[in-house]
C-alpha cells in the first residue's frame, strides 16, 4: 500500500470497540422466552454486523419485532458502560492517523445515540472527521449495500481508491468492495479471520497498528 490513502473508515462494534459481550447479553435478554432453550451466543455471532431489526426478525421468526428492539435497547443502554471498551491500540492508531492528516470516518449499523455514546466513552469521538459518522438512521440501504460507505466518502471528500474500510464482519467487507474502497478485516473478529478472507478482505490486521503500513506511515 502507498501513501495515497487519505481516509480510513471504520466499523464500530467488534472493530474498534469491544462491545461483543454487551451485544450478546442484550440479545439473550430481549429474546428470553422467544427462542428455544438451546439458543446461545453461537447462534448470534454469525449475524453480528447486520441491522438490529434484521437480526431480531431472523432469531425470532417474526416480522414485527418492535417490542424486541425496545427490550434490546433498554438493556444495551443500561449495561453499556459496564461492558464497552476500545480494542487494544485503537486510541493510539486514531491519534497517529489524525496527526498524519488522514481523515477518519465511522460507518455502522447502530443508531446514532449509542454510536456517539460509545465513541465518547472510549475517547475516540474527537478523532473522527466532523459529520463523518454514518449510522443506520442516515441511509435507506445499510451494509452490505455500498450506500453507507459512499455517503461517508461524500462527507469526507475522498475518492474510493484513496480510502480504506476496516471491519470485523462480512457485511463490512462487502460494502467496502461494492463501493470500490479497499477492504480491511480485523483478526480479532468473532467471525474469524478465515471468514473475512473468504468474503474478499484485501488485508487482515492482527493489531490496529498494522494499519500504519497500509496507509504509508511506515
Amino acid at each position: 500500500m502507498t501513501n495515497t490513502i487519505k481516509a480510513v473508515l471504520f466499523d464500530l462494534d467488534g472493530t474498534i470497540m469491544d462491545t461483543n459481550e454487551l451485544i450478546i447479553q442484550s440479545f439473550l435478554f430481549a429474546l428470553k422466552d422467544i427462542v428455544p432453550p438451546d439458543f446461545t451466543r453461537e447462534h448470534i455471532i454469525p449475524s453480528m454486523g447486520l441491522p438490529l431489526f434484521t437480526q431480531l426478525q431472523l432469531f425470532s421468526g417474526r416480522e414485527q419485532v418492535e417490542d424486541l428492539v425496545s427490550a434490546y435497547r433498554e438493556v444495551n443502554l443500561r449495561l453499556h458502560d459496564e461492558y464497552v471498551k476500545a480494542f487494544p491500540n485503537v486510541n493510539e492508531a486514531f491519534l497517529k492517523l489524525r496527526e498524519a492528516g488522514i481523515k477518519i470516518g465511522i460507518v455502522t449499523t447502530k443508531i446514532r445515540l449509542t454510536t456517539e455514546r460509545g465513541l465518547r466513552y472510549v475517547g475516540l469521538y474527537e478523532y473522527v472527521e466532523p459529520g463523518a459518522i454514518v449510522t443506520i438512521e442516515d441511509v435507506t440501504r445499510p451494509k452490505p449495500d455500498p450506500e453507507p460507505v459512499r455517503r461517508a466518502l461524500d462527507i469526507i471528500g475522498t475518492k474510493p481508491e484513496e480510502t480504506l474500510m476496516v471491519g470485523d464482519s462480512v457485511v463490512d467487507i462487502q460494502a467496502a468492495e461494492a463501493a470500490g474502497v479497499g477492504s480491511v478485516g480485523v483478526a480479532w473478529s468473532l467471525k474469524g479471520e478465515r471468514v473475512l478472507r473468504e468474503c474478499g478482505a484485501r488485508h487482515i490486521l492482527r493489531d490496529m497498528r498494522d494499519l500504519y503500513a497500509l496507509v504509508g506511515l511506515e
